[in-house]
């Protein structure tokens, strides 16, 4: 079903995304953290469309589409590697840094955190072009509510 849209992220030089796919591509990295630590529950899935819904200004029925939509995007995204280099050449930085929020806020939500979550927001940070320093600063800011 993506397979359109996965090449399109994926060629050697992408065009900058539209908003509906800028919110796919980036929902759907919001479920790959949440699926990183191998539980994926009800919990999670009601969190990443909160955050949808509240970032791209959803009623809930949208929220929940883009946030299915995102599942199915994520299961046949290439590797996380390549996944968020393509992001981050195809998406303006001012939302790859908002984006860190949210992958904070969905690998926080547990109340926990997670070694595995930890090094994938790392990873994704530094394949989006955000320091650490930058992904630290959003993690306290996402702790502190």
């Amino acid at each position: 079903m993506f397979a359109d849209f996965l090449n399109k992220l994926i060629q050697p030089e992408p065009e900058q995304l539209d908003d509906a796919d800028a919110r796919l591509a980036l929902t759907a990295l919001l479920v790959r953290i949440a699926r990183s630590d191998g539980f994926y529950d009800a919990d999670e899935v009601a969190h990443i469309e909160r955050i949808a819904a509240r970032r791209y200004d959803l009623d809930p029925a949208g929220a929940q589409q883009l946030r299915a939509d995102a599942e199915q995007l994520e299961s046949e995204a290439p590797d996380t590697v390549r996944f968020t280099r393509a992001i981050k050449d195809s998406v303006p930085y001012e939302h790859r840094t908002a984006v860190i929020e949210a992958l904070w806020e969905v690998a926080l939500a547990d109340g926990e955190r997670d070694a595995d979550e930890d090094a994938l927001i790392r990873m994704a940070s530094n394949f989006l072009g955000i320091s650490d320093r930058d992904s630290a600063l959003a993690r306290q800011k996402v702790a502190r509510g």
